[in-house]
């Protein structure tokens, strides 16, 4: 038996928790040793309970183990342990750090990384800001870590993609199970250039405590978490804290005080939380150097006509009363009301409910 096959023998075992792996480590110095020994000397270990002896005792099968290891292999899975010179440096040096990892795809490599978390149920505003943060971070280097949820998870992961980039999803079951199922299409883009994590073993299936538990891992790979959007309380702000105790930089998208969506980043904010009002700030703070899509502002700049461009250029992200529009734009109002109609034909802007209106970044628009 390998280091690494001992590693994965001791973290498969059934009812043995990470704490108590890491005490017998610490004790006997190596999973190998703990292999090795009779079971008469494990019934002696007084810091494991009667139940823990007996699934260490039942699962010192080689046979079993070896057709574990197979499967793995089999499903192109990569188990890594904490030993591993694989593993990565930033998770190793968190508190709580997992005993290993299954990995399908790749493993985000040392060089800068952002977290993008917010709400499962975000607005239109919450996704527009998740994708375009995430392009541009994406385009200009910078690893995308989130965790396959519905809403902002998703859409940094997509913004990832979309700018050809890295990103990296960390998941509440094993990694051979996609959760939310809707999310399989990303799921499988994902593990085109960047990869699937998780600390529990295959066919682990998702369960509500293992989320919490799955945040500090996503933000122990990450250098800088943004929260996008949430709610006073929140799986994000679970997050936050973890990566506070962690060490790390929280910045927050601010938000309306009346929106509930932005309770919880306005707290943050109001606990020291950076405000972050653009892409480039993130990579300022990493030491990324930004470089512009010129091709996209050409774009930008082509794709709108003037009476077009003033009413676009009205809008944001934030929804919009026609009142305002009308109010602000230098047009007749039946020049405006006709350019609405026609950036919404484009797929451009969005009424989002009667007479209030949102745009749709060109940088997303195909």
């Amino acid at each position: 038996m390998t280091e690494e096959e001992s590693w994965f023998w001791i973290c498969s075992i059934q009812g043995l928790y990470r704490n108590k792996i890491k005490n017998l480590i610490q004790y006997f110095h190596s999973p190998k040793n703990v292999y090795s020994m009779s079971d008469s000397q494990i019934k002696k270990i007084s810091l494991l309970t009667e139940k823990e002896k007996n699934s260490i005792i039942v699962s010192k099968h080689p046979g079993e183990l070896k057709i574990k290891f197979d499967k793995l292999k089999e499903a192109n899975i990569e188990f890594i342990s904490c030993m591993s010179s694989k593993f990565p440096r930033k998770l190793a040096e968190i508190p709580d750090a997992p005993c290993c990892l299954y990995v399908k795809g790749k493993i985000p490599e040392e060089k800068p990384s952002v977290a993008i978390i917010g709400a499962r149920n975000c607005s239109n505003y919450g996704k527009e800001i998740a994708i375009e943060y995430a392009k541009e971070l994406a385009a200009n280097g910078v690893q995308i870590i989130s965790g396959l949820a519905r809403g902002i998870d998703s859409y940094g992961h997509e913004g990832a993609l979309t700018a050809n980039g890295q990103t990296f999803a960390v998941l509440g079951c094993g990694v051979n199970i996609c959760y939310p199922k809707e999310n399989y299409p990303l799921y499988v883009n994902i593990l085109k250039s960047g990869g699937v994590i998780s600390e529990y073993p295959m066919n682990t299936q998702p369960r509500s405590m293992l989320f919490p538990e799955r945040n500090r891992i996503i933000s122990g790979l990450a250098d800088i978490i943004i929260v996008v959007e949430a709610r006073h309380r929140s799986g994000s702000l679970i997050t936050s804290d973890l990566a506070l105790e962690q060490g790390k930089d929280i910045f927050a998208v601010p938000g309306r005080i009346t929106d509930s969506l932005s309770s919880g980043c306005n707290r943050l904010i109001s606990q020291g939380a950076a405000i972050v009002n653009s892409p480039k700030e993130i990579m300022d703070e990493l030491g990324v150097k930004y470089v512009q899509n010129k091709k996209l502002l050409k774009k930008c700049n082509n794709l709108l006509e003037r009476k077009e461009n003033m009413v676009y250029s009205c809008l944001d992200l934030q929804p919009k009363s026609l009142e305002e529009i009308l109010s602000n734009v230098d047009l007749k109002n039946s020049e405006i009301m006709v350019t609405l109609v026609d950036l919404e034909l484009k797929g451009l802007i969005k009424e989002t409910s009667k007479n209030y209106y949102v745009r749709i970044n060109i940088e997303n628009h195909k």
